[in-house]
């Protein structure tokens, strides 16, 4: 098990269901109670039941995040649960040229990768601080964006712009509540194997040189309280361009990547 400090008391993980969200549920320590958030019952029922212990509180909440009403009801029990530990880790994505993706859908990815982590940040963000200064310990909040946030991306434009924002919120929130009893991460993973590829309509060669995602959120949270933004490698070549490229330059060379890894065996 991942030593972390602080031990957090409850932790808020979404998109628990599979992934680096299970993983992230996996590897906090088992002083953590946990409330996993997820679209899949059954697997966020067999998460429960792998990490539940005595004197360890496991719930979890089955929903979807786009939809502001589900995101009250996750809220408010969170609070219920004075929460100290929030994992902004949902998120969908969907490959494919902007103006032939279903508008539906890129509307969701702007849902639940931008709204719902505003939404959750800014509802339960200052009851965790006031809960860290009365206890004398800090709160804790991961926002895990990607390595797609440090340049545009074609075929995967909406998904990048996304990550994009959530880098550039976590970067800023950190530095607005420095003085706060709270630390926040900007998780920026590359390639990891998870289902994330297949739902967004890749081709799994993006995956040959994937990260696991238990070594993802294992060094997330030992990032946690020590650095602002982790970039762990997987396929990371895009987050580490050299700066001073022009924009369209690396525009232009992410789609011509992003068209490769697209492309499906006949």
């Amino acid at each position: 098990m991942t030593a972390i400090k602080p031990e957090y008391r409850m932790a808020v993980v979404t998109g628990a269901s599979s992934g680096i969200g299970a993983s992230f549920a996996g590897n906090l320590p088992e002083s953590t109670g946990l409330l996993l958030v997820g679209r899949n019952g059954a697997r966020l029922e067999e998460l429960r039941s792998r990490h539940a212990r005595a004197g360890r509180a496991v719930e979890t909440l089955t929903l979807d995040l786009a939809s502001a009403d589900e995101r009250r009801a996750l809220i408010e029990r969170a609070e219920a649960l004075k929460v100290d530990l929030l994992i902004n880790n949902a998120g969908i994505g969907a490959f494919g040229p902007f103006l032939e993706n279903d508008p539906a859908a890129e509307l969701g990815m702007v849902a639940v990768n931008v709204t719902a982590v505003v939404d959750l940040t800014r509802a339960l963000l200052p009851g965790m601080i006031e809960h860290a200064g009365k206890s004398g310990n800090r709160a804790g909040l991961i926002i895990v964006s990607s390595v797609v946030a440090f340049t545009p991306v074609p075929m995967f434009a909406t998904y990048a712009a996304t990550k994009a924002f959530e880098l550039s919120f976590a970067e800023a929130l950190a530095d607005e509540v420095r003085h706060a009893p709270v630390d926040v991460l900007a998780l920026c993973p590359g390639a990891t194997r998870t289902e994330f590829f297949n739902r967004a309509g890749m081709a799994d060669s993006v995956l040959r040189r994937a990260e696991e995602p238990d070594d993802v959120a294992r060094k997330a949270l030992r990032a946690l309280g020590r650095q602002r933004v982790l970039v762990s490698p997987g396929n990371a070549r895009l987050a580490l361009m050299p700066a001073n490229w022009r924009r369209r330059v690396l525009a232009a060379g992410a789609g011509r990547y992003m068209r490769f890894v697209g492309r499906r065996d006949s």
